[in-house]
């Protein structure tokens, strides 16, 4: 077996060789907006759904209508389309799996993410042309499982989030005619590979047909702290803690191998993945940016950028992990700011009007008397400070604050402003 060590890209002083070939970046599109979103920070491929056995139909789908110009954004900007049908239906939903490969027949993705045997024979006679990628639900965390998929004609398959850096090294090491790919950023469930019960058991809505509640994510009222194993007296094996008397005891922490860029190019990993289909365009944007950059500077042989856990953790609501990837050593990496500290996107730019002024989509509320930074791609925060930009509402009627989901008016002449780029408070 390989041996892998942490990738120490935060040390400007070792020189790197320059690679030749990069991971595609691999990002979720949950709507339209957030297509726009990853395709403007740089987003190689996208992975969208429709209907409900996308395993995400309760919140992050598109209408079927849709998809023919969410494919045509893509093609336009060279971004692979990977349309998922990764539930795992009962036989009652067969008919439901068929209907919708045959719709997708009328305008074809560049790709299919599917989990279930059942689904990947219907796709390859249905849709026998499209290549098949295997999701992340079909726990593939050996060679033989991923070859198993390649003799029934996936020529991708995304491995197990369970899986050390020595097990994906192993595995790329004996697979090296499959494309390979992994999540690198992102939730983690509480399951094996997001295969969980406990939404059916208390919601009745399957989270393996799309419909998950997230109960792992509720809040419970602990009437227990700390419990000890038999065997290990003395040892607190679990703890619940508490924050006005409940606590989300069975909610994990969310998955950041930002660091571990280079080391996974030179494993031949041909996709990073970034989850996230039902999270904001905003927090899309700022993730986004950054592993585009990381994966950028990887190739040019430079250091991971100063600025990018500052910007992850600005965009996280849960500690940052390498969980089961670094085996050794805490895998906790960074904390997400408080309230206080933490640059709130403020709006996203629709486009510019014929004046020269620009129309926003209103995030958060947004007062004319602070400073705010533009993201742009590359890492790049450019300050805009108050006093050098003025807001107006629909009518033409000067605003001193403008509202979260409101449309308004900027007039700002700065040169970094364009469609699709979003502000945040500086």
């Amino acid at each position: 077996m390989n041996t892998v060590t942490e990738n120490k890209t935060d040390n400007p002083d070792i020189a790197r060789p320059i690679l030749d070939e990069m991971p595609e970046l691999l990002c979720p599109a949950g709507n339209m907006e957030k297509l726009e979103t990853a395709v403007t920070y740089g987003a190689n491929a996208v992975y969208l759904g429709a209907g409900d056995l996308n395993l995400r139909s309760a919140g992050a789908g598109f209408r079927w209508e849709e998809l023919l110009a969410a494919f045509e954004l893509c093609r336009i900007n060279n971004v692979q389309a990977y349309f998922c049908v990764n539930a795992y239906p009962k036989e009652k939903d067969l008919a439901k799996v068929r209907t919708d490969l045959e719709k997708l027949a009328q305008c074809p993705p560049d790709g299919l993410i599917i989990a279930d045997p059942g689904v990947l024979m219907l796709a390859s006679e249905i849709l026998p042309d499209i290549p098949v990628h295997i999701s992340t639900q079909a726990n593939t965390g050996n060679s033989e499982a991923a070859r198993f998929w390649q003799k029934f004609g996936a020529e991708r398959v995304n491995l197990a989030r369970e899986l050390s850096a020595a097990d994906v090294a192993d595995i790329a090491e004996k697979c090296p005619d499959m494309d390979l790919e992994m999540f690198v950023h992102g939730a983690m469930c509480m399951a094996i590979s997001g295969r969980c019960f406990l939404s059916t058991w208390l919601n009745d809505r399957s989270a393996n047909m799309g419909r998950c509640t997230h109960p792992c994510r509720f809040e419970y009222k602990a009437t227990g702290l700390r419990v000890e194993e038999k065997t290990r007296p003395g040892q607190d094996v679990w703890e619940a803690v508490e924050h006005d008397g409940y606590t989300e005891f069975f909610a994990a922490e969310d998955l950041c191998l930002v660091n571990y860029v280079r080391m996974l190019a030179k494993l031949g990993i041909a996709s990073l993945k970034i989850e996230g289909r039902t999270k904001s365009s905003s927090y899309l944007a700022q993730v986004v940016d950054v592993y585009r950059t990381v994966i950028d500077k990887a190739k040019e042989g430079g250091p991971l950028p100063g600025n990018a856990m500052e910007e992850l953790t600005n965009a996280a609501t849960r500690p940052l992990t390498t969980a089961f990837f670094k085996q050794s050593g805490p895998s906790t990496i960074a904390m997400p700011p408080s309230k206080d500290e933490r640059k709130p996107v403020v709006a996203r730019v629709l486009e510019q009007r014929e004046d020269g002024s620009w129309l926003l989509s209103v995030k958060a509320r947004w007062e004319d008397d602070c400073d705010v930074q533009l993201i742009v791609p590359g890492l790049q925060r450019p300050l805009i400070t108050s006093g050098s930009y003025s807001f107006e509402a629909m009518n033409g009627e000067p605003k001193d604050v403008i509202h979260s989901g409101t449309q308004a008016i900027l007039r700002c002449d700065h040169e970094d402003i364009r469609t699709g780029l979003f502000f945040r408070k500086g």
